[in-house]
């Protein structure tokens, strides 16, 4: 049996991995850049499976949304064997029910980013993917068992708002949002979760909500102190979930049902496509452009 590698893309407050063993950290260099930071890999005890973290924002938390490097991040994990990404995201609350301190592991997203790189294809490279059902069903089933297993209070499925930021909603925009019907709001995962797809990547996301969004009366009462404090413990509470999740991603195997999916959404002639692109593609379609 493989070892299963699974990556951890963390949210705000959450830069480390822990209780790993043989952690160590790998600087990968890819087509688009550098990834936001070194990855850290460990192997998780009595269990074969790795870990593969990567701190979205960085380690110090200095990249603001629009600035990360999502293609070299989703590039590096694929290239360092990852099958199954989970996202800890923190988000605000756009509906009454998911109050400060609850998980929402998301079904749907809803994109309204529009400043970043949100597709490896490109440069005579044309391709679709099928995004209907954009987070991994299987992913996302683990993770919802374990989020329950750990005590958190869960919301099985919502709508993520991905916004651009780095400014927060205006309240009519929250107004807006709220009509139609989404959970939460960030301002990271997308496009992570488009690349991760075309990456061949299953991809689940794990939202841990900080604050209501400006729509809440009393919003502006909420201090700073309270923010941290409910982040602080989403954190620590992230950790565990993602600790109890391992066991069942392992059960689901070292490959993703998404493997290869860049190879069946391709159809321009490789012939055509410069070769940096071809280099940059082959790793998600070995058996098309290897």
């Amino acid at each position: 049996m493989s070892t299963v590698r699974i990556g951890i893309i963390g949210g705000s407050g959450l830069y480390e991995a822990e209780g790993l063993e043989g952690v160590r950290t790998e600087s990968v260099a890819t087509p688009y850049g550098a990834p936001s930071d070194a990855l850290t890999i460990g192997r998780v005890a009595g269990l074969d499976a790795e870990l593969v973290f990567l701190p979205r924002h960085g380690r110090g938390h200095r990249l603001l949304p629009s600035e990360v490097n999502y293609r070299a991040n989703i590039w590096a994990m694929k290239k360092l064997g990852v099958s199954w990404v989970v996202s800890v995201s923190a988000v605000g609350s756009l509906q009454e029910e998911v109050v400060p301190g609850h998980v929402v592991v998301i079904d749907q997203f809803i994109d309204r980013t529009k400043a970043r790189a949100s597709t490896f294809f490109g440069d005579g490279a044309v391709g679709h993917v099928a995004f209907g059902d954009p987070v991994c069903a299987q992913l996302r089933a683990v993770l919802l068992d374990a989020a329950r297993k750990e005590g958190a209070t869960t919301h099985d499925g919502g709508t993520y708002v991905c916004m651009e930021g780095p400014a927060f909603s205006t309240r009519a925009e929250s107004m807006l949002y709220r009509s139609w019907g989404a959970k939460v709001i960030g301002m990271t995962n997308l496009p992570e979760a488009k690349l991760a797809r075309e990456a061949g990547l299953s991809y689940a996301t794990l939202a841990m909500a900080t604050d209501y969004d400006c729509w809440h009366d009393g919003h502006d009462d909420v201090t700073v102190e309270q923010v941290i404090a409910v982040l602080q413990a989403n954190v620590a509470l992230a950790r565990r979930v993602v600790r109890a999740a391992v066991p069942g991603i392992v059960a689901l195997g070292a490959t993703s049902p998404y493997d290869n999916t860049l190879a069946s959404a391709m159809i321009s002639d490789p012939g055509h496509m410069s070769s940096e692109q071809r280099r940059a593609l082959a790793l998600f379609a070995t058996q098309t452009l290897g």
